[in-house]
């Protein structure tokens, strides 16, 4: 009797030890897909901004303000370098837009990236989206003109907005110097559930816990070069009256 006592007292610990292991084993690798998930969204992004160039047509980047449901999910088109041709037709040349859209059915945001490597008669629209990410909860960029930073860059209209302070801002008129990002996403995606598309009140905001945040500030290394082509051809370009975010300062 007292052996088999001991045997429970052992069995009964270590499915309590079991128990324990495989209890945090669901918490933690959620969160570690997400921080995986979180590093690769980044990482393509700035891969993608740093060789950034000039739109063919309108504003060499048209960086805009959006939000659904409340949250922040802004919109970013621009062109880069970094593509590596697999078709006939195509160069290193490829515009791109990076923005957040709601699935209709969960109602979850998700991240995409739009790639066309075609020169089209309209740089914003056209290619194939990829989804690079679910569970987003924020998309926020901001943009450096080597003084200040701003909410949004350059006019969908095409036309060159006019500056409001004689200080100098070379970077108003072409690209920005450098593209803050700043992502959020679910640390807890194994607790989101599938809601109606029509309640979008709570859209990515599914759990209590507070999401994980992924920040860089990447330069555009041909900005300076952009720049400088601009100003030759007379300054065609569009660029930036919104308020600035923070104070003055480099950001590097």
């Amino acid at each position: 009797m007292i052996s088999a006592a001991l045997m429970a007292i052992l069995l009964g610990a270590a499915y309590a030890c079991l128990r324990a292991g495989l209890e945090t084993r669901k918490v933690i690798e959620p969160r570690g897909d997400s921080l995986q998930t979180g590093r690769v969204a980044i990482d393509l992004m700035a891969a993608d901004l740093r060789l950034a160039c000039p739109l063919h047509k309108g504003p060499q980047l048209l960086g805009m303000r959006r939000q659904i449901a409340g949250i922040e999910a802004d919109n970013l088109d621009f062109a880069t370098l970094n593509h590596t041709p697999r078709r006939s037709g195509e160069g290193d040349y490829c515009s791109v837009s990076w923005y957040a859209d709601q699935d209709p059915v969960s109602g979850e945001l998700h991240l995409w990236r739009r790639r066309n490597p075609m020169m089209a008669f309209d740089p914003l629209s056209g290619g194939d989206r990829e989804e690079i990410s679910a569970g987003i909860r924020g998309l926020q960029l901001e943009y450096y003109d080597g003084f200040d930073w701003y909410d949004t860059w350059g006019d969908p209209q095409g036309e060159v907005k006019q500056q409001n302070s004689n200080r100098d801002r070379p970077n108003l008129t072409g690209m920005p110097e450098a593209v803050r990002i700043t992502l959020l996403i679910d640390s807890e995606p194994s607790t989101r559930r599938p809601k109606p598309a029509s309640d979008d009140s709570n859209a990515g905001s599914n759990t209590s816990a507070p999401p994980l945040r992924f920040q860089t500030v990447v330069r555009l290394n041909l900005a300076g070069v952009s720049t400088g082509a601009s100003s030759s051809q007379g300054g065609n370009t569009s660029g930036n009256t919104s308020s600035p975010r923070a104070t003055p300062g480099s950001p590097f």
